[in-house]
């Protein structure tokens, strides 16, 4: 059977980078992006800015289980597949240094990549994220720290062949280059290592071969429309939604994926034969994550 309906897409949807919070929306976000279509999320640790972040190995156990329970509510409630990437986020990192230190906050920085990569290994969690390095400006001394920690990083994550979700600032291509040498140094296959926020440009050329989910806001489509066929890795689509009552136009509600699949789905049947759009809308959404995090989409 087709899953292309009267030219809508009625096939898998997948959020590949989504945070949840048990008080804001939490479960109602789940049922919003259920109900126009979603069928499967990766859910992505979500550090306590606004509260205190952890300062020992024992916080971040805790936080990495509060994600790992939520994952498995979300589960149990809606039966759709959720994958979970946990890891201690840059922003994180960079704030514990006024209290750690920078030697200290790095220390546990790493300790915690490692508690991830245990857990990832028990098979609780299925990815190492958001790793990477401020997006914003810092000192030369936090700046060079935080990519000495992030090839570090790197290469544990290619030790444990693990992929990896990845924070890091928007300077165009010069950042998709910058990361891939340091995949490349590290032995991690760039296939694994996974741009996340990523602007709608996924030809290779500006890529230089890294993963990534796009940041599917308005416009996105038709930078999608406009790249796609000269992508060399596989990509997906995000919202980044944070969950978070303060900030509700920060980043994208939990029903775009779905709604951005149907105008991709369109706005391909315009030009492509559709299943040339069923066979590329799958890999979005079905062979590409699956592949990438070891679970079934």
């Amino acid at each position: 059977m087709s899953s292309i309906v009267d030219g809508h897409w009625v096939g898998p949807v997948v959020d590949q980078h989504i945070h949840l919070d048990r008080s804001n929306r939490y479960l109602s976000a789940i049922e919003e992006f259920v109900r126009v279509g979603g069928t499967g999320i990766m859910l992505v640790h979500k550090p306590g800015f606004s509260g205190s972040l952890p300062l020992d190995k024992e916080g971040y156990r805790r936080a990495y289980s509060e994600t790992i329970s939520m994952a498995d509510e979300v589960r149990e409630k809606f039966a759709i597949t959720v994958g979970v990437v946990i890891g201690p986020h840059p922003v994180a990192w960079e704030r514990q240094i006024s209290e750690l230190g920078i030697d200290q906050a790095s220390e546990l920085h790493l300790e915690s990549v490692d508690l991830a990569l245990e857990l990832i290994e028990q098979g609780k969690a299925h990815c190492l994220g958001e790793v990477g390095r401020p997006h914003y400006e810092v000192s030369e001394e936090t700046w060079t720290k935080a990519n000495e920690n992030l090839s570090q990083i790197m290469a544990e994550a290619a030790i444990s062949k693990v992929p990896i979700q990845l924070h890091v600032e928007d300077a165009g291509s010069q950042t998709y280059s910058e990361i891939s040498q340091m995949a490349v140094q590290a032995g991690l296959p760039l296939s694994q290592t996974i741009r996340h926020y990523a602007p709608p440009n996924v030809s290779s050329d500006f890529t230089y071969g890294l993963a990534c989910t796009v940041s599917v806001g308005r416009g996105s489509v038709e930078g999608l429309v406009s790249t796609y066929a000269n992508a060399s890795a596989s990509w997906g689509m995000e919202t980044d939604f944070l969950d978070d009552s303060r900030r509700p136009g920060a980043v994208l509600g939990p029903k775009t994926i779905p709604k951005r699949t149907d105008e991709l789905c369109s706005a391909l049947l315009a030009e492509s034969n559709p299943n040339d759009v069923e066979n590329l809308l799958f890999k979005i959404h079905s062979e590409w994550p699956s592949k990438l995090y070891g679970i079934e989409f």
